[in-house]
């Protein structure tokens, strides 16, 4: 079962109906014993930083996540999910996030309209299981703040908006994209179902 992790933030709906069509139980929750018995762990999200920290803590999600990764499990971070990821965020403030990879969120530097909406084009730094058989490169996007200061090991692919960023990372058991899989069409279900099969 893949436990898509519920802090009142984000289109949770549209993600576990996207993983039911590709034919995975998946469950929408805040409970602990979810969590543990759960095979994977999604961390969507739309929003503030600040909001979404506070409100995962208030529930001792952040602890709840911290210790199934660190038992090996799966976990994706999808958008503002990938951003929690890192060790802080710049955004409105200077906030502590999950720290389970080394970087920061800040906002784009650029002239191009913010935020940065709609499909755009990946390219690979490295090649993991997340994106095993996915030929097309086209996403969807929707945000204003990106990852920064991450480990180029840490990269597995980046996007061009003004300038290149990390649109996808991952460390050992943990991915987090910063592109919205769930309303990428064909190419969007690939990566989930590839997350689904990860073992």
């Amino acid at each position: 079962m893949i436990a898509i992790v519920d802090y009142g933030m984000g289109n949770l709906r549209s993600v576990q109906k996207a993983f039911e069509y590709l034919g995975y139980d998946a469950a929408v929750t805040d409970q602990g014993r979810t969590l543990e018995n759960a095979s994977h762990i999604v961390l969507p999200g739309v929003g503030a930083f600040r909001d979404a920290i506070a409100a995962l803590k208030s529930k001792d999600l952040d602890v709840l996540i911290k210790r199934e990764v660190a038992k090996g499990k799966p976990f994706l971070g999808i958008c503002l999910g990938m951003q929690l990821l890192f060790d802080r965020s710049l955004e409105d403030g200077e906030y502590e996030g999950l720290g389970l990879i080394g970087g920061e969120v800040v906002r784009f530097n650029t002239d191009l309209k913010i935020p940065h909406i709609g499909w755009n084009t990946l390219f690979y730094n490295k090649r993991t299981a997340l994106f095993d058989g996915v030929d097309d490169n086209y996403f969807y996007f929707v945000h204003s703040y990106h990852a920064a200061k991450v480990a180029k090991e840490d990269i597995e692919t980046t996007c061009v908006y003004g300038y290149e960023f990390a649109a996808g990372v991952n460390r050992d058991n943990v991915w987090g994209v910063q592109f919205h899989p769930e309303k990428s069409g064909d190419t969007g279900l690939k990566v989930l179902r590839n997350f689904g099969a990860i073992k």
